[in-house]
């Protein structure tokens, strides 16, 4: 069976050295060693920030820290780590405490100790512990490696019981948001509530006689091409934003042939570096697409008031100003960390004419300009931000299913969030389970879903589907975490001119009312996000739920990127 299949690959998952991405068994007692044998503090952690975390030791012990860590003296970010104390001895760490969890776990065991028990990669330390460190189904452990700094690789060993240390993680509100505002996901070292803003900037409507690109506040009729001066305008904000992180800007404007064989000088494309300093010549690149879909025609008519769907936005709040924002929110946050590899925060030109923007920077930029340089991972962000929390409206098919008369979404559905990696040769296995164990193991601890989020497998699937069958006989996860044969957007650039393993997160496309209309605005985007009055999940304004679904993007990212740093995860067809 292909389901079976499936699970056999994810399993492989489980051996590699990337991270600890298997479970396995820890008891609250080891031998020698007891709780009150060491003091962690503080004992309540503050969510989504870098923080000191102090271990002294009663006896003489080792400690097993399961989550991101600053390394003081290279500045790099570890994965987790291990640490020996003699009796009466202290060391800090700078932990970044998981900023979606509610419960920390560090794990100690007698001095020395070098195997581990851990968790299985699709459930969360807080699951673990409530089920007292329980065997699961995969097994496994990590092992202590030796070298100058402390690296962890997976193992079958997992050296016996542990103590596991249970700590509280919360997470502050800024002062300025409400709840309603998105206050309950505005802190962090990424938060949604940053991204909301650069959003609401990016599609600002207000009139603004003085702006002759656009006559607006924000930046509005990015449509790529030839002297268009609201993209060219735009594309100097950008610019902007990315020099002012202290990022190295560099762009690369390209011609295409047209339909008469005319060749003709396209809207750039836009990427801020920072360069590694151990491999510079391996990149991390997270992209979105910058332009909008344009018109078919001089007339821009609101759906909702013609009933008829036409095409081409000036907003386009969802498709893709959500994802450039995402972009930048990450781009700040990540340029003042030192990184093994270098990063590079793109935005490209020329996705909605056919991905011309990341063809051309794959196929020329990098092969042909920099031979030197491999892409390790590359991560997308398209269509981001109308999913679960949300809900309301048919995911897939005739719009007339998902909308009301007046074009708003009907309230006895939900959509799921995509998260979709690649590249991929069919649905009925997991062809690059590594990308698929971390993406698991990012999520069900540090983003908080690991009740939300499901693999995807099956056979008979064609590539004009993004398995709805499969989604819907499991009975509607929330998070849907799948590889993607027909990669719609920019990914298809990477996997297809680099062969890049590549993650990419969407949500609601062809069901959604407003695709590539000129309704796709941010007001829109938070009437389908409203869950007030709803039966589905919890009850938020349109703007929490939006901001909790871009808080939850954005951060799985920026983990992404972090992981990755440490150890790339490549293409197992390679």
């Amino acid at each position: 069976m292909g389901g079976a299949k499936g699970m056999q690959a994810l399993t492989l998952v489980l051996l590699m050295a990337l991270a600890p991405l298997s479970g396995c068994f820890g008891e609250n007692e080891s031998v020698g060693i007891t709780e009150d044998d060491v003091d962690i503090t503080p004992k309540t952690w503050t969510a989504g920030v870098f923080q000191g975390v102090t271990i002294t030791a009663e006896k003489s012990l080792s400690a097993f820290i399961p989550y991101l860590i600053k390394d003081a003296e290279s500045g790099f970010v570890m994965n987790s780590t291990v640490v020996d104390l003699e009796a009466g001895q202290s060391v800090q760490l700078s932990v970044l405490a998981p900023p979606r969890a509610d419960t920390a776990i560090i794990l100690v065991g007698s001095f020395g100790r070098d195997n581990w028990p851990i968790r299985d990669a699709n459930e969360s330390w807080a699951t673990w512990y409530t089920d007292n460190g329980h065997l699961a189904a995969n097994g496994g452990a990590i092992e202590r490696l030796a070298g100058e700094n402390v690296s962890l690789n997976a193992s079958l060993d997992s050296g016996g019981p542990a103590v596991a240390y249970p700590l509280m993680i919360v997470r502050d509100m800024a002062p300025a948001y409400s709840s309603d505002e998105g206050g309950r996901h505005s802190t962090g070292l990424v938060n949604g509530r940053t991204t909301y803003n650069y959003l609401h900037h990016l599609t600002d409507e207000t009139p603004n006689p003085l702006d002759l690109a656009d006559g607006a506040v924000g930046y509005l009729n990015r449509w790529a091409g030839q002297a268009n001066t609201a993209y060219e305008d735009a594309a100097v904000y950008l610019i902007d934003e990315l020099e002012s992180y202290g990022l190295t800007v560099v762009t690369q404007r390209y011609e295409f042939t047209d339909v008469f064989g005319n060749q003709n000088p396209e809207s750039y494309n836009i990427c801020g570096f920072r360069y590694g300093n151990e491999v510079p010549n391996e990149w991390m690149v997270f992209g979105a697409h910058f332009d909008v879909a344009p018109p078919a025609n001089l007339l821009l008519a609101d759906p909702h008031v013609t009933g008829v769907r036409t095409y081409g936005t000036g907003v386009g709040a969802y498709d893709n100003s959500a994802g450039t924002s995402m972009v930048l929110t990450v781009a700040g946050a990540m340029s003042d960390f030192d990184t093994r590899r270098t990063m590079a925060f793109c935005f490209w030109s020329g996705e909605e004419g056919g991905k011309r923007g990341s063809d051309y920077w794959t196929d020329y930029y990098v092969k042909e300009d920099n031979p030197d340089v491999t892409v390790t991972n590359y991560i997308n962000l398209d269509m981001a931000g109308v999913n679960w929390p949300g809900g309301g409206g048919a995911p897939h098919g005739d719009p007339a299913t998902t909308v009301d008369p007046d074009g708003y979404p009907k309230d006895e559905e939900v959509w799921p969030m995509r998260v979709y990696l690649g590249p991929s040769l069919d649905h009925d296995v997991i062809n690059q389970p590594e990308m698929v164990g971390l993406t698991l193991w990012i999520g069900a601890d540090a983003i908080g879903v690991e009740q939300q989020q499901s693999v995807l497998i099956g056979e008979g699937f064609g590539e004009d589907t993004w398995k709805v069958d499969d989604w819907l006989e499991r009975g509607k996860p929330e998070i849907i975490v799948y590889e993607d044969v027909t990669a719609r957007s920019d990914h298809a650039s990477f996997q297809d001119n680099l062969g890049t393993v590549t993650i990419g997160f969407g949500g609601l496309v062809d069901g959604y009312w407003c695709y590539h209309q000129t309704c796709d605005t941010l007001e829109e985007m938070e009437i389908w996000m409203d869950t007030t009055g709803k039966d589905y999940g919890e009850e938020h304004s349109g703007v929490s739920n939006l901001v909790d679904s871009l808080d939850i993007i954005t951060w799985w990212a920026a983990y992404s990127f972090f992981h990755l740093d440490e150890k790339p995860v490549l293409n197992a067809y390679l």
